[in-house]
C-alpha cells in the first residue's frame, strides 16, 4: 500500500474522472466493497481501487491516506449500505412476511455480503474492527428481535432470536458460496416460517 502517484499507469490513463469530494468517496468505497467481495480483502490496494472506481489511485490515497483507514471506513459504509437493506423487520408481525427476498438480496447485493464475511474474518485478526463488525450485528439482532417478539410474544428469548439469526446467517452464507442454491434457501425459509407459524398459534401461557 506504498504506491506512489508517480507516472500514470495506462490503467489511469483511461478515465480520469473530475469528481466532487462526496461523490469521489462514495464511488471509492463502493469500489472498495466490490473488490474484496468478489477478490478476497488481501487484493485490498490503493490501485484495485481505483481501477474499479474509473480513477486515478492518487484519489485513493487522498481521501483515506492508508490501508486501515480504507478498511474501516468501507466497512462503515457497508454496515449502513446492510442495515439499509435489512429485511429482518417487515413490522408486519407475520411469518410469512420475515425475510422475504432474501434469496434475491443474496444475489443481487452478493458484493455486500462477501464484503461482511470477509470482514468477520478480518476482524478476528484485528480486534480494532470489532466494534463495527458488533454494531452490525447488534443492528441485525435488535431487528429480528423486534420482528419475532411480534410472531411470539411470549417465545422470542435473545437466545431463541439468536439461534434464528444464526440460521439466516448460515443460509446466507451457503448460497453465497454456493454451498446451497436459491432452491435450498427457500426451502429452508419455509420451513422456519412454518415454526413460527406453528409457535404463534399456541396458547398463551402453554409455550412448554
Amino acid at each position: 500500500m506504498t504506491e506512489s502517484a508517480g507516472t500514470p499507469q495506462p490503467s489511469d490513463a483511461r478515465s480520469r474522472k473530475r469528481l466532487g469530494y462526496g461523490e469521489g468517496r462514495e464511488a471509492l468505497l463502493k469500489a472498495a466493497v466490490r473488490v474484496v467481495g468478489q477478490r478476497g480483502l488481501r487484493h485490498l490496494t490503493y490501485r484495485a481501487v481505483a481501477e474499479e472506481a474509473g480513477v486515478t489511485h492518487g484519489l485513493v490515497v487522498h481521501h483515506f491516506g492508508s490501508r486501515d483507514a480504507l478498511i474501516e471506513e468501507s466497512l462503515a459504509y457497508a454496515v449502513r449500505l446492510s442495515l439499509s437493506s435489512s429485511l429482518l423487520e417487515p413490522g408486519t408481525g407475520k411469518p410469512e412476511d420475515f425475510v422475504t427476498g432474501l434469496t434475491d438480496m443474496v444475489e443481487d447485493d452478493a458484493d455486500v455480503q462477501a464484503y461482511q464475511y470477509e470482514l468477520l474474518l478480518e476482524a478476528r485478526r484485528r480486534p480494532e474492527l470489532l466494534p463495527q463488525v458488533r454494531e452490525l450485528y447488534d443492528e441485525y439482532f435488535g431487528a429480528s428481535q423486534r420482528e419475532l417478539a411480534r410472531i411470539l410474544p411470549d417465545d422470542a428469548s435473545p437466545a431463541f432470536n439468536r439461534l434464528v439469526f444464526a440460521a439466516l446467517d448460515g443460509l446466507v452464507l451457503h448460497q453465497l458460496t454456493g454451498i446451497g442454491e436459491r432452491a435450498d434457501t427457500e426451502a429452508a425459509l419455509a420451513e422456519l416460517r412454518a415454526l413460527l407459524h406453528t409457535l404463534g398459534e399456541r396458547p398463551a401461557g402453554n409455550r412448554d
